[in-house]
């Protein structure tokens, strides 16, 4: 219960943080990716801020010996750049880059009844399952 309500908790601050300042708008999305244009710069400040928290709570989380609600760290362990990464984060960034919306704002822009936002919301699950099936078809390296 704790768990769920922390994550919900956590959700929900990341909701309306990226609601406060604009970034569930895929013009902020459009705006900032048009370097020739009328280029908006305040994607990269969320960014630059985002960036600025996780490196100091990374390091200070990291220091405990466990996390608050599970019993171990469930860190990623591979280093190595694969075609299935690469392809993944190319597919990511077309899809990021054409529909202005990335997984945290769509899902906040859903949520908020947007029909642009619902319709990415349906392709985004069904690039996950197809992923998912495609995944378990492959055979797997560790």
């Amino acid at each position: 219960m704790k768990r769920n309500a922390a994550a919900f908790g956590a959700g929900a601050l990341f909701a309306v943080g990226l609601a406060l300042s604009g970034m569930t708008r895929p013009s902020k999305v459009v705006g900032f990716l048009d370097l020739a244009g009328d280029w908006d710069a305040s994607l990269a400040f969320v960014m630059m801020g985002a960036i600025a928290v996780h490196f100091v709570a990374y390091r200070v989380v990291l220091r405990r010996p466990a996390p608050l609600f599970d019993g171990r760290f469930h860190l990623p362990t591979r280093k190595d750049i694969d075609l299935r990464l690469v392809l993944g984060a190319a597919l990511f960034g077309v899809g990021w880059g054409l529909g202005g919306y990335c997984p945290g704002p769509g899902l906040v822009s859903a949520a908020a009844g947007s029909p642009g936002a619902l319709v990415f919301v349906v392709g985004m699950t069904a690039g996950m399952l197809i992923e998912q099936a495609v995944a378990r078809a492959l055979p797997r390296r560790e």
